[in-house]
C-alpha cells in the first residue's frame, strides 16, 4: 500500500526520523564527509580492534613509555654517546660485525684489537645477534646510530615481552601491562640499558623463554620445541651471561614437568628445542671453546674469588626506594644501603614494586604458579647478596671460610652457586636480581589483576591510579653527572690517519687492554675506539669482556709495548726548571733525561724502536689531558721513531698525534 504524499519538507527543517542513512551509519545531511573521515577511520577501527592492532598498540605505547622514562637518552641518536668504555666498545662491535658481515668473515676474532696480535671474542660482549640485524643501519647511518637505537627501543621491547608472558597467567589486560611495565621500565634494566646494553638486551630473553616453556607445556609439540629452541639460541648469539639466566629459567618451567609425568612428547618436543638452540648457538658456542683451548679463559682463581665478595647487594638496600625518587625532590627516600663497594648497575626491586609483588603473593597464593614463582624471586634475591652478607655498610661473615684466598661466608648460596662446573665466571652476583625481576614483575601485575577484577571495590580506579602515580616515582632512569657526553666522530683528530690508505696500526695512549679480568696496562680513552669506526686503522688497545690470556702474554713478548707499559706508571721527578726533561716540548723533546730516570739502556730504546716499525705501527695519538704527565712517554715515542704531526683542540682537551718514520 502506498504512502499519501504530503507537502515538500522545508530546506530548513530537521531531517525526517523516515530519512535513510548515508553510507556509515551518518544521517545525509547534504554535507559530504571528510575523505580521511570515509577513508581511514573504518580501516584504524577496524585494525584497532584486530588482535595484532591491539598488540601493535600496546608495543607502540610500551616503546613511548620507554623513551620517556629514560629521557633524554634518546636525543643521543642526534649525534652523542656516553662517555664510557662500555659505549665505545658497543659501538666498535657494530661496527666490527657489519665489517665481517660485508667481507663474509669471522666476527669471534679480530686483529683490529690488541694489534699485532689481535684478539679472540668468545667471551666479550659483542652482541652478534642484534649486530647482524642492525647491519643496514650500521652501513648506512654509521655504528653508533645503530647502538643509540637499540639502546632506545630496548625498555620498551623488555616491557612487552613481559607483558606477552603476563597473559598467560592474568586474565585482565591491566595486570599484564602493569607486569611489563615493572618489569622493563625498572630501574633496574633501563640503568642496565643506558650502560651495559648487553645485559638489557639480555634480559629480554628471560619473558621469552618463560613463554616459550610454558606454551611446550600447554601443547608439547615440534613446533613449541622449534619455538624455545630459537629463542635459547638467540640469547646465546646476545649476551652469554644473560643466556644462563634464560636457561635457568627454562630449566625451573621444564624439569619438574618431564620428571614427574614423563612421556615419548614431552621428550621430542624438548629435544627438538635443544637441537634447534645448539644449531643456532653453534657459532658462539664454537668461538668460545676455541677461545679455551689456547688458554684464553685462563683466568686465576683468586683473581675471580676477589671479585664474588664486590658485586654483592646489601640489604635492605634491595628492596628501598631506588634512586630515581630523587629526580621528584625525594631524595631522602634515595638511601639505598648498597655497601661500601659500587654494584654493577642498580639492582634494587624498588619499595612499590616489593610491596605489590607481595600483595600478590597473598592474593592468589592457593595457585601453584603463584608458589613458584615467589621461590623464585627469594631464591635469586638470596643468591644476589653476594659471598657475604651486607647490612647497611656493615659486612657480616657467617660460618666463615676462606677460599682461594678470600673470606667468603659458607651460609649464603652465591659461594655455592659458583663452584657449579661452568658457573664459576659468573663473578656479578647482583646480575641474579634481574632474574629475580621477573617473578617479581608478575606477582606485582598479578595484584594490580587482582584490583581490575574487582567488579564490587568501590576504589578500584583510584586504587589503580594511584599504583601508576607512584610507579612514576621509582620506574626509569634518566642518567648519571659522573658519566659525561662524547661525540660520535673525531674527523679533526683522525684526518691525516684516515686519509692514510695502509694497514698500519694506530697506537693509543694512554694504552692498555682494558674489560672484565684479568687487565693489563691502565684505562685508556674512549674516544679511540670510537674513532677507530671511522678511519678503519687496527689498535693497539683492545676493551672485551674477558682480556684473553693468551693475548696479553703475547703482547709482552713486545718489547715496544712492554716498556710503554712500564712507563705509563712512572711520573716525572721534581727537578730544576733549567731541565727541560721536566717540560713537554713536542719538538725538542729530552729523552736523554726520560732514559736517566728510568735506567732504559740504548739497546732497549733501538729494540722497541724495531720491534714498532716491524709491527707496522704507523701512529700514535696522545689522549692524556696533559701532556707534562706523560713526559717520558713522549720522550719514548720519539726516540722509537715517532714524530709529532699535529696538535687537535677537543674542547679544553689538546690531542697529540704522531707520526712513525722508518728508519
Amino acid at each position: 500500500m502506498e504512502r499519501a504524499a504530503g507537502p515538500a519538507p522545508s530546506p530548513d527543517a530537521p531531517p525526517s526520523q523516515d530519512t535513510p542513512p548515508a553510507p556509515g551509519g551518518r544521517a545525509a545531511t547534504g554535507v559530504k564527509p571528510a575523505w580521511w573521515h570515509r577513508a581511514v577511520l573504518p580501516h584504524l577501527r577496524h585494525a584497532l580492534s584486530s588482535h595484532a592492532g591491539q598488540q601493535a598498540a600496546i608495543l607502540l605505547g610500551f616503546l613511548a613509555a620507554g623513551v620517556a622514562l629514560t629521557w633524554p637518552r634518546a636525543t643521543y641518536l642526534t649525534g652523542s654517546l656516553p662517555e664510557s668504555r662500555d659505549s665505545a666498545a658497543y659501538v666498535w662491535g657494530f661496527w666490527w660485525v657489519a665489517h665481517q658481515v660485508t667481507h663474509l668473515g669471522n666476527p669471534w676474532f679480530t686483529p683490529h684489537m690488541a694489534a699485532p696480535v689481535g684478539v679472540d671474542l668468545g667471551f666479550h660482549t659483542l652482541m652478534p645477534l642484534p649486530g647482524l640485524l642492525l647491519t643496514p643501519v650500521t652501513l648506512v647511518f654509521g655504528p653508533s646510530a645503530s647502538y643509540n637505537l637499540l639502546v632506545t627501543l630496548i625498555p620498551g621491547l623488555l616491557c612487552y615481552a613481559c607483558y606477552r608472558v603476563a597473559r598467560l597467567w592474568l586474565s585482565t589486560t591491566t595486570g599484564a601491562v602493569a607486569a611489563g611495565a615493572f618489569f622493563g621500565l625498572s630501574a633496574m634494566l633501563t640503568q642496565q640499558d643506558w650502560y651495559h646494553v648487553n645485559i638489557a638486551a639480555g634480559a629480554l630473553f628471560l619473558p621469552l623463554a618463560l613463554e616459550a616453556s610454558v606454551r611446550l607445556r600447554r601443547a608439547p609439540g615440534p613446533r613449541q620445541g622449534v619455538t624455545l629452541g630459537l629463542v635459547m639460541g638467540a640469547a646465546v648469539l646476545t649476551d652469554q651471561e644473560s643466556a644462563v639466566l634464560a636457561a635457568i629459567v627454562t630449566a625451573l618451567a621444564l624439569v619438574p614437568w618431564l620428571v614427574w609425568h614423563p612421556g615419548w612428547p614431552k621428550v621430542r618436543a624438548a629435544t627438538v628445542a635443544v637441537a634447534t638452540g645448539s644449531v643456532l648457538a653453534i657459532p658462539q658456542i664454537i668461538a668460545m671453546v676455541q677461545e679455551i683451548g689456547v688458554g684464553g679463559l685462563a683466568i686465576p682463581a683468586s683473581t675471580l674469588a676477589v671479585s664474588y665478595k664486590q658485586y654483592g647487594i646489601g640489604l635492605p638496600g634491595m628492596f628501598t626506594p631506588t634512586p630515581r625518587v630523587a629526580d621528584f625532590g625525594l631524595g631522602v627516600l634515595a638511601s639505598p644501603f648498597l655497601h661500601s663497594r659500587d654494584n654493577e648497575g642498580m639492582p634494587m626491586f624498588g619499595t612499590l614494586l616489593t610491596v605489590l609483588a607481595v600483595a600478590g603473593i597473598v592474593a592468589l597464593w592457593r595457585r601453584r604458579s603463584t608458589r613458584l614463582l615467589a621461590a623464585m624471586w627469594l631464591g635469586c634475591a638470596v643468591l644476589a647478596l653476594g659471598a657475604s652478607l651486607w647490612v647497611g655498610r656493615v659486612q657480616y661473615l657467617p660460618l666463615a671460610s676462606v677460599w682461594n684466598g678470600v673470606r667468603v661466608s659458607d651460609l649464603m648460596p652465591y659461594t655455592w652457586f659458583v663452584r657449579i662446573p661452568g658457573l664459576s665466571s659468573f663473578r656479578e652476583a647482583d646480575r641474579l636480581a634481574i632474574l629475580g625481576l621477573l617473578p617479581a614483575a608478575l606477582l606485582a601485575g598479578a595484584a594490580v589483576d587482582w584490583l581490575a577484577r574487582r567488579k564490587q571495590l568501590r576504589y578500584k580506579l583510584p586504587l589503580i591510579a594511584a599504583v601508576a602515580v607512584l610507579a612514576l616515582l621509582e620506574l626509569g632512569y634518566s642518567g648519571t653527572p659522573k658519566v659525561g657526553k662524547m661525540p660520535t666522530s673525531y674527523a679533526g683528530v683522525d684526518r691525516l690517519i684516515s686519509a692514510d690508505r695502509s694497514s698500519s696500526a694506530v697506537v693509543d695512549i694512554p694504552f692498555g687492554l682494558r674489560g672484565g679480568i684479568p687487565v693489563w696496562g691502565v684505562p685508556y680513552f674512549p674516544q679511540a675506539l670510537v674513532m677507530a669506526t671511522e678511519d678503519n686503522h687496527p689498535r693497539g688497545i683492545a676493551y672485551t669482556a674477558r682480556v684473553p690470556n693468551n693475548t696479553v702474554n703475547a703482547l709482552r713478548r713486545h718489547p715496544f709495548y712492554s716498556d710503554l707499559i712500564f712507563l705509563q706508571h712512572q711520573t716525572v721527578p721534581t727537578c730544576p726548571w733549567n731541565l727541560t726533561g721536566c717540560v713537554y716540548n713536542p719538538h725538542q723533546p729530552s729523552a736523554a733525561i726520560a732514559r736517566g730516570y728510568l735506567d732504559l739502556t740504548a739497546g732497549e730504546i733501538a729494540a722497541a724502536r724495531q720491534d714498532a716499525a716491524r709491527m707496522h705501527i704507523g701512529w700514535a695519538v696522545v689522549w692524556k689531558r696533559n701532556p707534562s704527565d706523560q713526559a717520558f712517554v713522549l720522550n719514548y715515542l720519539h726516540d722509537t721513531g715517532f714524530r709529532f704531526a699535529y696538535l687537535y683542540d677537543i674542547g679544553h682537551d689538546n690531542v697529540l698525534v704522531y707520526r712513525h718514520v722508518q728508519g
